[in-house]
Order: structure tokens, then sequence, then C-alpha cells
């Protein structure tokens, strides 16, 4: 320990520094001075009596005493770390050199000089070249390797290690009597320079400062306690703040802030973070808006990124939704379609029993009310249709203002008197194509919500408000997506307005905030199944306290405009029919057993020859058996194995010119392109009563004679 703090000590390593000559230092000084004098040469032949040539020489005499200076002080001056450097090799007791990543030796002491000689470089060529090239390259890497060095016609084993930045520590480990330690003192100054680690950053790098995310440079142990160093500008337009000396954590919402605390003490420990999972946060300024905080620790201190995903957040959200309301939409279909014919053979049982039980009967109030449960049981089933978007839609050309104005009259009916209805028609209203019905109880079902709403709190105000819209009058009213000129029908309140925990259901099916027994949650769900259905877009913009604006687009109908418009003749109405009675052969396919033998039974019992089949490859069999005797063939549309269109298809050879029905409880546009090129076609929704499906037999039957 004596012996290693007396070759560390500062005036003889300052006296070896001035004592070395250096050839290149003291060439560079003459050819220095060289230059001085030809550069004044041509001052000096001027003369000095000139303002010009005097301030020439005072600046070259100037620029000398400068170079003169620097020169000396760079081989006077020693490098701190080379100085340490050569009292580590001095220390050693076994041969030992500095190295440079070319083999340069920097340093080297008496032992390693009496070993391998006072060569300027390590081996360059031979056996020793190829392994030291090896080990210098391990070195690199950080990791301590070995070599194998020839001199003197003898080979010595070689340890090399990283030394600092750079540098290489090369010490022979064998000399024939085995390996040699390294004093306790050797090894405390080889691991200060081997452990050594730069200054922490006092500054961002380019890339962080200028990046379109926030980034910050934190000062402390604790990111959300740490001080902000600097930050980049995009921090402030992220974060809302991001001052120098300012807290991190006080950028982030206090619950959120503990929740990310929270997660990040579960992690990885900081000092082995390189760069860190990303954790969600929501931010002090605004906490509707969210943000992914990235956190990383190197050279002793925190890198903070903050990116905000607000957008990005709630396009999963309408995303998610969007999945979720398909998802419910497909299971309303499923469901109404199988309900739809429980209800017809409900409908036709009840035909069956009121011909035995007829006004007057005791049994007559009984099947008149079990009638009336099974028609709001059907009226149910069409609104799970109408949010599924597979209700049967018989579409026409609608005046925009004429239709809110004769519904008008209901509306008020419909709305109490404590409840103020007014109307606002924009100019220029346009057409529209939609169902007239689906439309009216959409418009409806709004209304009826606004003055449940409003009367909750004391009554208050309903506004029904249409105009014609353009494309960005469209755009910032709620409709994104919107293409050319909107048909716009607004129903508005001034009601408490709607929670945002609450808006994110508002259009689920049975989602309802009425009490027990005042709503069944379809209202929304039907006006959204109805808009979708009519190619449209409903948009919602509500603040708590600021009421509610349900507001409905509907794409402008334009006609299309023939070259030379021919007259249409005027069709007359399809006659109904009073005589329900009537004959042919009728094939009627339907895999639901209690629809098919009730609807046989009636029609049979009204004159008709029915020929029952319970499925496609059933039908078609018989329509083979019986082909050109066929007069009408009626067929569900959904049906195990061979489908309804399928059927028509490969039956039609069969039955030749014959009308076919199609009775489904799915909408016709389900299947309409199914059906392309077919003709003598009709369709009828269920659920159906015997009385409707008896009308629409004759009339089939009458227009095929």
């Amino acid at each position: 320990m004596e012996a290693l703090a007396g070759a560390m000590a500062e005036p003889q390593v300052r006296k070896a520094r001035k004592g070395r000559f250096e050839p290149l230092t003291a060439a560079a000084v003459v050819f220095f001075l060289m230059a001085v004098a030809f550069a004044a040469a041509p001052a000096l032949k001027a003369g000095v009596t000139t303002l010009a040539g005097l301030l020439l020489l005072i600046g070259l005499a100037g620029v000398a005493c400068l170079g003169l200076f620097v020169l000396r002080d760079s081989t006077e001056m020693p490098n701190e770390a080379e100085t340490g450097a050569e009292q580590l090799v001095d220390a050693l007791s076994e041969p030992a050199a500095i190295a440079a990543p070319d083999g340069k030796v920097q340093a080297a002491n008496a032992a390693w000089k009496s070993t391998i000689g006072t060569g300027a470089r390590l081996p360059k060529s031979g056996p020793s070249a190829t392994s030291l090239f090896a080990a210098l390259s391990a070195a690199r890497r950080g990791e301590v390797a070995h070599a194998v060095i020839k001199a003197a016609g003898a080979e010595h084993e070689a340890q090399v290690s990283p030394l600092g930045s750079r540098r290489f520590l090369v010490r022979l480990t064998g000399l024939g009597a085995g390996a040699l330690a390294l004093p306790p003192a050797a090894m405390e100054v080889l691991s200060a320079f081997t452990g050594a680690k730069p200054a922490p950053p006092k500054v961002l790098d380019a890339f962080a400062a200028a990046s379109p995310f926030g980034a910050a440079l934190l000062a402390g142990e604790d990111p959300f306690e740490a001080v902000i160093v600097e930050a980049n500008p995009a921090l402030r337009a992220v974060a809302g703040g991001g001052e120098k000396g300012q807290v991190f954590g006080a950028l982030i919402e206090p619950a959120s802030r503990a929740d990310a605390a929270h997660k990040l003490s579960q992690g990885p420990d900081f000092s082995q973070w390189g760069s860190a999972a990303p954790v969600e946060v929501r931010l002090a300024h605004d906490p509707a808006r969210i943000a992914h905080l990235y956190l990383s620790k190197s050279d002793g201190a925190f890198v903070a990124y903050l990116v905000d995903v607000s957008e990005q957040k709630q396009i999963e959200l309408q995303l998610a939704q969007s999945q979720k309301m398909q998802a419910i939409g497909q299971l309303a279909g499923g469901v109404a379609h199988d309900f739809n014919n429980l209800l017809t053979a409900i409908f036709m049982q009840l035909d069956v029993l009121a011909t035995r039980h007829p006004v007057g009967d005791p049994s007559y109030e009984g099947l008149n009310e079990i009638k009336q449960t099974s028609t709001r049981a059907a009226d149910l089933v069409r609104k799970l249709l109408a949010f599924s978007r597979k209700q049967t839609v018989q579409r026409e050309i609608l005046d925009l203002g004429e239709l809110i104005s004769e519904f008008e009259v209901l509306l008020r009916r419909v709305l109490y008197e404590d409840v103020k209805l007014t109307t606002d028609y924009g100019r220029n209203l346009p057409h529209v194509r939609a169902d007239r019905g689906q439309l009216e109880t959409a418009v409806m079902n709004l209304a009826v919500n606004a003055r449940d709403a409003v009367r909750a709190h004391g009554g208050g105000k309903v506004k029904i408000r249409t105009a014609r819209l353009t494309q960005e009058q469209a755009h910032g009213l709620g409709y994104p997506g919107a293409q050319g000129d909107q048909a716009l029908i607004e129903v508005s309140d001034d009601g408490p307005g709607i929670p945002p925990d609450v808006m994110a259901k508002i259009f689920e099916p049975f989602f309802t905030t009425k009490p027990v027994g005042e709503g069944t949650g379809l209202g929304l769900a039907t006006v959204y199944g109805i808009v979708k259905q009519s190619d449209g877009w409903i948009a919602v913009d509500s603040k708590p306290g600021e009421g509610a604006a349900f507001r409905i687009f509907l794409p402008v109908h334009i006609p299309a405009v023939a070259a030379q418009p021919e007259p249409v003749a005027a069709q007359p109405k399809r006659p109904v029919a009073r005589d329900l009675s009537g004959a042919g052969r009728i094939l009627f396919v339907e895999d639901e057993d209690a629809v098919r033998g009730v609807a046989a039974k009636l029609l049979r019992a009204r004159g008709y020859e029915v020929i029952e089949a319970a499925s496609g490859e059933e039908a078609l069999e018989l329509a083979e058996t019986h082909a050109g005797e066929i007069d009408l063939m009626i067929s569900d549309v959904v049906m195990p194995g061979m489908q309804g269109p399928d059927l028509l298809k490969q039956a039609r050879a069969y039955l030749g010119s014959a009308p076919v029905m199609f009775i489904s409880g799915y909408a016709e546009s389900e299947f309409s392109d199914l059906l392309e090129g077919e003709t003598n076609v009709s369709f009828l929704p269920k659920p159906i009563d015997i009385k409707t499906l008896a009308e629409r037999v004759k009339q089939e039957l009458q227009k095929a004679a």
C-alpha cells in the first residue's frame, strides 16, 4: 500500500511528464514559428510607419504568443486519465501495459519493458497478433479476455481488460511459475477505472428535444417526485405544463398517478430499465385526456415521455361499441326470428279457437286477452328487428317538412300539458327516402324520452328542428362521415342532460335509467336500428345540466332524371279479398311443425289442397312428384339444410310459372339479392295470422289465373 501511494504521488507524476521529450511537439513548434516569420516578412518590408503594417505586426505577435502558450500547455499539462493509468501500471508487480485499440502502447512498467521490450506497439504479426486481436475485440464489449504474446522466443499468457474509454490494460499472468494476482490496492484502482460512469446528462438529446410527443429530463429517485430539469415544447402542449423546476407528478391526475406508481412498483427495478413498458395515465389539466407514460433511467437520471393517445382511445371505444352493438343486433335478430315462428303458431291457434268460441262464449274474453298480449309481443319483436336492422322496410319518398308537420299533431297529444313542444322548420327542406312508419316511430321515441327527462325535473321544453345541411355543417354537428347534403331531424330538451358514464350505453337494448315498469329500454335501441337501416346517422350532444340533443341525419333524396319520361298509367290498388275461401294446390314448406301444421289445417278448411314439407329437400322431391300440378308454393326462407331461395331455383323447373310466396321473420332485404332473375315472387313477414295468410294466398292465385 505504501509503495502504491508513493507511486501515485502528484509531484513525481508532474516531474515525469515534464521531463518527457515529445519530438512531434517540438517539430510543431518549429514549423509554427517559421510560419509566423514568413507571414511577418511582408509587414517588416513595408515598414512600421504605416498604420496597417503596425497593426499586422501586433496581430502576428499576439497570435504567436497564444500559439506558444497553447502548445506549452499541451506538452506540460498532464491528462488526469493518463496520469492515473501510469500510476496503475507502475503499481503492478507483474509486467503490465496500457494499449490503445490500434495496439499502440501508451504506458508500460519496468517489468513489461524487461520482458516484452520497449516496442511502441503490441505484436502486429504472427500468432500473437491473431490472439491479441480477438482479445481486444472482446475487451471493447466490456469483457475480460486472454491472449498469448510471443517475445524474445518465449510465449507469455496475457489478460486484456477494458480500462475506461478506448483503452485496455494488458498484463502478463503466466511466466512459467503460475498466475500472478493483483494486490488489493491495485484492484481498488482498477475497479475505480473500469467501474466509473459518466456524469448524468444535464440536457435532453436532440431527438427528444425535437420529438412531437412530450419529453422531460427528471432529477430524482422517484419519477413522480422528481423535478423537471428540461422539457421539450411538446410536453407543454400535451400536459399543459412542464416548466423547469416543476414536479413531474403534478402533470398527472392524482388518482391516475397513484395507480401508475403502483403498477411501476410491480414492474422491473428502475435501475435496470433501458426502456419501460407504457403506463396509461390521465392528465391533470384535463382528466378526459389519456396519455401513455414511458420512463427510462440511464446514467443516474430519468427521461420521461408522454404520448397523447386520447383520440386513439376514443376510436378504440367506438370500435368496441360498434362491435358490441353488431353482436347484440345479430343476437336480437336470431331471437326475433325464432320468436316470430312461435307467435305465428299462437296467432293461428287463436284463430282456430275463435271459430269454436265466438262472441258471447265464456271463453271469448280470455282468448281476446291472449290475442292482445300476443300482439304486444309481436310489437316487441318488431322493435328488436328494427334494432338489428332486419325489419321489413317499405321505403317511399317523403317531404321532411310535411312529415313532421303532420306528425306534430300526434306528438302534442303524447306530450303532457306541462311540457311545451316547439318546432322549427328550416328553409328549402329536402326529400328523403325512408319508411314513413319507422321514421315516425324514431321521432316518437326521442320525443317521449325528452318528455320523461324534463318532467322528472319539474317540466320544461321539447324542441323539434328540421333543416337541410351541407356536408360541412353535418360534420360540425356530429356526422363525420357525411357525404353531400343531409336532412336533419333534431329532438332536443332543456332537461338535466345525460351523465358521461351513461352516454356510452344509451343505445344498448334493455338499458334504461327509468324506474322499473316505466320503460323497456328498447326506445333508443329501436331508433338506432331504424336510422341505420335508413342509411342514416344519429349523434348525441349532451352536457350535464344543459339538456340533450339527438340529431338524425338522412341522405337527401335526389330523383333520377329520365331522358324522356313516359307517362305511367295509374295502377289500381290491390283489392282486399273478402271471401277467404278458394281452390288450388299449395306446396307449404316450413320447418317449424307448429306453424306448418296449423296453417295447412286452416288453409284446407278454406278449400285449398295443401301438400306439407318439413325441409327444402323434401319439398324438392314433392315438387318433382307433382310437377306442373302445383298452383302456389309457400316457403320459409331460413331452414335447416336447403334454404328457401335455393329451393326455388331448383324447383322452378317443376313449378313452371306458378307464384311463390316467402314467409320469414327476417327482412326481405336479407335475401332479396338471392332472387335475381326470379318472377312471381312475393314476401309476407312473420308473425302472421290465418286471415292475413288467406287473403294473400287468394290474391296471388287470382293474379296467376
